[in-house]
């Protein structure tokens, strides 16, 4: 039997990786296309940053990030829960993540069990989902099972396999979500009497200014089937941008009418029910709480229930949405428009496919072009059988973008081409070079490429416009390697503590992911150096602090993080340098001053 039913998010102990690094394949990707940045794992959990920084080496430290760059957050952690009955009459439940509970879903240690990532117009033939088309501009496919790490404590699996299909969207109206989809497949048992559960702990507001845990209002809106976390205003996060919550829309294949169940918790409720039994009389409870508009920690479930029976090898799909958009209205007006995308199985208009970008640069100057390729991916060529029109040439032009800050962006508009032979757009003319000059050397710069569709007035849909992060890339300006050693020089020489690098535009120092700048940040270069050679860096009594080796036939610059070999921040003083030519075997001297 096959169930199929809605959920939208609107808006929407640790283990060490060491115990599992033989028998699960940890993964992990991030959803970027859109306004949305979530990172999505292959154990099923919506998680913060913190929780898997040591088992998935992800480097970022913001969560369920709307709009991009605003460090807005909106996820502490979150994640999906299936309780049943099995064939011995035992009840179970499975959870991805929850307070008091630890992760129970792993992927297995197949190397094909990663996040799969698969674009619009893109088949991909994945085992266990051969001939998967892709329904989104950013599809993240990934399957895990309750069963593939069986020693974790008071874990009883109800033998799930689980498939998860992620959608992200470039262009208005859909940027501003992310569907989830989940078939969940018995393999050992039958399983009867099931409820779901999808449970959150939201934190919205300024992930850098304060801690954003602790002032939200939590509420339900039964008749909606929804549930909303939303920031207090003020406080110590400031005033956030967007809320997070849940709509759920009716079942379109149940056998009866649902039972449902709206709860809030604080964590010693979470407690309380973290055994399988209590949990489950939870999420089959009923119960409809209230709303809680005293800023608080912000916990709470929708539960539905029950589907009577599926059987092994049968298929129980389910589908979550995050969704935010400006301000309470915004996020329901999304959520709204949510409900009719689904009416139509997520067949609406797209954009043009993302164009292929290449890029070089020289000293002061970065030189692009995006001559189109002869094949499905030309934008120029691409159809698109949702449009309401029936335009059998939707393409319309291209955008050049470029940003000093990060592959996020924010970006300024280079450039603008679009067809010129028809009564669109500024009809400018298409155009597939463009030199960007004129530019300081030795700092990053970011540029990506889009193209972009006509309106749709039939459909009612907007131009839409590929993904402004699909093609994205990043340079940096700087002389050639000289054919000989001689020229070397350090920037900025002195270094001064007392400067924030970091802070210039472009920025000299980069920060990584959304933390704060530290220590290790701290940034010099060695400019005009040959191709492949070796610099060594000494205190003035002639200790040695530092090497670093450079190889590299087009840039001649290398970077040192003002930290010795021992790893320790080197303090003010003069320092020597020598850089020593491998190929020839010549030697250059020089100084450098640090002051903090």
């Amino acid at each position: 039997m096959f169930y199929k039913f809605t959920l939208f998010l609107i808006s929407i102990l640790i283990i060490s990786s060491s115990v599992y690094a033989q028998e699960t394949n940890l993964d992990w990707r991030i959803h970027n296309v859109g306004k949305v940045r979530q990172v999505i794992t292959n154990n099923g959990a919506l998680n913060a940053a913190d929780h898997f920084a040591g088992r998935y080496n992800y480097p970022y430290l913001i969560n369920c990030e709307f709009p991009p760059n605003s460090n807005e957050e909106h996820i502490y952690l979150s994640g999906i829960w299936i309780g049943a009955i099995n064939d011995k009459g035992d009840t179970l439940v499975s959870v991805t993540r929850t307070h008091f509970t630890d992760d129970e879903f792993f992927a297995s240690s197949a190397p094909y069990d990663t996040v799969w990532a698969v674009q619009r117009n893109d088949t991909a033939n994945i085992p266990y989902l051969p001939d998967y088309v892709a329904v989104s501009d950013q599809d993240f496919v990934c399957r895990y099972s309750d069963y593939n790490i069986l020693n974790i404590a008071d874990h009883h699996p109800l033998y799930l396999d689980v498939i998860q299909r992620s959608y992200a969207w470039s262009s208005p109206p859909l940027d501003e979500f992310i569907v989830l989809q989940y078939d969940i497949i018995p393999v050992k048992d039958d399983i009867h009497k099931i409820y779901i559960s999808y449970w959150q702990q939201g934190e919205v507001g300024d992930n850098k200014i304060g801690d954003n845990w602790i002032d939200e209002y939590t509420l339900f809106y039964p008749d909606e089937q929804m549930g909303v976390t939303e920031d207090a205003p003020a406080g110590n996060d400031g005033n956030a941008y967007s809320p997070i919550g849940i709509k759920i829309l009716e079942p379109q294949d149940s056998e009866k009418e649902l039972r449902w169940a709206y709860q809030h918790y604080t964590h010693a409720d979470l407690y309380d029910i973290a055994r399988d039994q209590s949990r489950y009389e939870n999420m089959s409870s009923g119960k409809i709480m209230q709303n809680i508009m005293e800023p608080m920690r912000s916990h709470f479930t929708i539960s539905f229930g029950p589907f009577e029976t599926v059987a092994v090898g049968d298929t129980l799909h389910i589908e979550l949405a995050l969704v935010f958009g400006d301000g309470l209205e915004g996020m329901l007006d999304n959520a709204e428009y949510l409900e009719f995308l689904t009416t139509r199985d997520f067949k609406v208009p797209s954009p043009p496919p993302t164009p292929v970008l290449q890029i070089s640069s020289e000293s002061h100057k970065v030189h692009l072009s995006w001559y189109p390729p002869d094949d499905a991916h030309n934008p120029e060529k691409y159809k698109d059988p949702y449009r309401g029109d029936g335009e059998k040439t939707p393409f319309e032009g291209y955008r050049l973008y470029k940003s000093t800050a990060s592959s996020d962006g924010p970006w300024t508009l280079l450039a603008e081409f679009d067809i010129d032979t028809n009564k669109v757009g500024f009809n400018t003319g298409l155009e597939y070079e463009y030199d960007d000059i004129g530019l300081l050397d030795y700092f990053d710069y970011y540029y990506t490429l889009t193209a972009f569709s006509k309106a749709d007035s039939v459909a009612d849909f907007p131009s839409l416009e590929s993904s402004l992060s699909a093609n994205c890339q990043r340079l940096i300006t700087g002389t050639a390697p000289p054919k000989k050693v001689g020229k070397v020089a350090v920037v900025p020489n002195p270094y001064r503590g007392d400067i924030a690098y970091h802070q210039f535009d472009p920025p000299w120092e980069k920060v990584p992911g959304s933390r704060e700048w530290m220590e290790q940040d701290r940034l010099i270069k060695f400019i005009n150096l040959p191709a492949d050679c070796q610099i060594k860096i000494y205190t003035l009594a002639g200790n040695l602090v530092d090497k670093v080796e450079h190889c590299n036939p087009t840039a001649g610059y290398e970077n040192w993080n003002l930290t010795s070999s021992a790893g320790q921040a080197v303090s003010s003083g003069i320092y020597l340098f020598t850089v020593e030519d491998l190929k020839s075997g010549d030697v250059q001297t020089g100084k450098f001053v640090i002051i903090k």
